[in-house]
């Protein structure tokens, strides 16, 4: 992949006219200056960016992809998460960090390749599919504007494209799937809706399971009760305003049910979103929003001390709104995992379900445990060849666990088999997990990780703390023990719970 190294080379990339790199040279295609900037604490995104989910999901490749690798369903918070400063760092000013992001991304799209259902390929590397990918976001953008009776007149919306365009020459080396002309757009766009996209399996779990079964993100982990209540409003709602929202040719050919007044409802919701631009600037900050929907009580994050009141607040109201409503579990509440009775043990079927079974499909394989490689990965910033130690090394474990436990031979392994077995996963290749690990947050290469690393890893990457040595140094075999006390013996409660355990 070829990457822009400066601004002028970028727009000349992303337009492939100098007209177009004039308006650049007047408004940045990136930073804070740029039309994408602007948007970026936006409340409207959160509506747009599910229908530009499932306008990607409904492509047959990309839908066929998100079944096969993603974690949406079980980790939906985290997955947001990581888009959210994905995308931050693709529409960075710095473009060394639009280089590095853009490598991270086309390494982990090329570990994505398989077949649908229906036997057909899929390839996340496709340079069409990707350009679908960012014409979904754009044409999504001016949609949010659009509902929300703030439509964009013609030169905002061409410099919007061209940072578009921009963002996938970042990706690509050029933007050549994607029309030169914004007014070559809107047919491109037609076509694909018209002629490509399917009720995907991929749409139908966003549109409705996942609104319906959405996890309680960490802030709200402690009231399940209040949680399921608010769910069970919200998510219908979200679902039909997203589905009313969508073109329709496509809701038609799909056959998605619009509930009686979704129209209304669509419109009250982007215009209300909409009114938010009254609010004094910085009131709405969304990376300080994620933050702390993902930050939990025990975390050493200065910001944990308000996350821990909020959540003392939510268990009252739960508890009260628990006292008061007659609804039983038949109403969506889902009671608490069972604990173990051995101190924090985890008992086995737990572990499968929030640790193993990364997708959320039932059964545990090899995306899964790409899944757990891929976060890892993101939240350490690896560089290529440490990158490819940790995929190596999860694969080196997918094999002795496949070998173990896989008893009916089908190539994966199920939760019966898994809880008959019992196994010890600690095997040579998790060691080398572990290793690979270790050697990454040791970045002196002398052996230990000292408080500088310490804090890199686990209050950086996993927003918890661990109890240190008393000299202050975390040597090799310390480390490597509890990370196999955590994947091998099933321990809560331990830094990477919120890594791989929590949504």
């Amino acid at each position: 992949m070829t990457a822009e190294t400066t601004e002028a080379t970028g727009a000349s990339e992303a337009t492939g006219g100098t007209e177009a790199t004039e308006r650049a040279d007047e408004a940045p295609l990136f930073g804070s200056e740029s039309q994408f900037g602007s948007f970026f604490d936006d409340p409207r995104w959160a509506l747009a960016i599910i229908r530009a989910t499932v306008l990607e999901a409904a492509h047959p490749q990309i839908g066929a992809a998100l079944a096969d690798n993603s974690t949406f369903v079980t980790h939906p918070w985290r997955r947001l998460r990581n888009t959210f400063l994905s995308m931050r760092r693709m529409f960075a000013a710095d473009p060394a960090l639009r280089e590095r992001e853009a490598a991270r991304l086309n390494r982990l799209h090329a570990r994505m390749s398989g077949s649908d259902s229906r036997g057909r390929a899929y390839d996340a590397m496709d340079r069409a599919t990707r350009a679908w990918v960012v014409a979904t976001l754009f044409e999504s953008a001016v949609t949010m504007c659009r509902l929300s009776g703030q439509p964009l007149d013609q030169d905002t919306m061409e410099r919007m494209y061209a940072e578009y365009r921009a963002y996938l020459a970042a990706l690509d080396g050029d933007a050549a799937e994607l029309p030169e002309d914004l007014n070559d757009f809107w047919p491109y766009f037609d076509r694909i809706v018209d002629n490509e996209l399917e009720n995907t399996e991929a749409a139908r779990v966003i549109l409705y399971r996942l609104f319906d079964h959405l996890p309680a993100p960490a802030l709200l982990d402690g009231a399940p009760t209040l949680w399921a209540a608010g769910r069970a409003v919200v998510g219908p709602l979200l679902g039909a305003i997203t589905v009313a929202s969508l073109p329709e040719s496509y809701r038609r050919r799909a056959g998605l049910p619009e509930m009686p007044g979704a129209a209304t409802l669509m419109q009250g919701a982007y215009l209300a979103a909409g009114l938010t631009r009254f609010l004094p600037g910085g009131w709405i900050n969304a990376e300080s929003i994620i933050e702390a929907l993902s930050l939990s009580p025990d975390s050493d994050d200065p910001r944990a001390r308000t996350v821990a009141a909020l959540r003392a607040r939510m268990k009252r109201a739960s508890a009260l709104l628990r006292l008061i409503t007659p609804l039983g579990g038949d109403a969506g509440f889902e009671p608490a995992p069972p604990r173990g009775t051995d101190g924090n043990r985890r008992p086995a079927e737990e572990f499968f379900r929030r640790v193993l079974d990364q997708t959320g499909d039932g059964h545990l394989d090899w995306p899964d445990l790409a899944a757990m490689a891929r976060e890892l990965s993101t939240r350490l910033d690896l560089d290529e060849p440490e990158e490819t130690r940790l995929y190596d090394a999860f694969a080196a474990w997918w094999r002795e666990l496949q070998a173990a436990l896989d008893t009916d031979g089908d190539g994966r392994v199920s939760a019966e088999e898994y809880a008959t077995a019992v196994p010890s996963l600690a095997g040579p290749a998790l060691i080398r997990v572990a290793e690979v690990l270790f050697d990454a947050t040791d970045k002196d290469h002398n052996g230990s990780i000292d408080a500088d690393e310490y804090r890199t890893l686990f209050r950086t990457a996993f927003h918890r703390d661990l109890t240190t040595t008393t000299d202050g140094a975390y040597g090799r075999s310390a480390f490597v023990g509890d990370f196999l006390s955590f994947m091998a013996g099933r321990r809560t409660g331990t830094p990477y719970d919120p890594l791989l355990a929590d949504a």
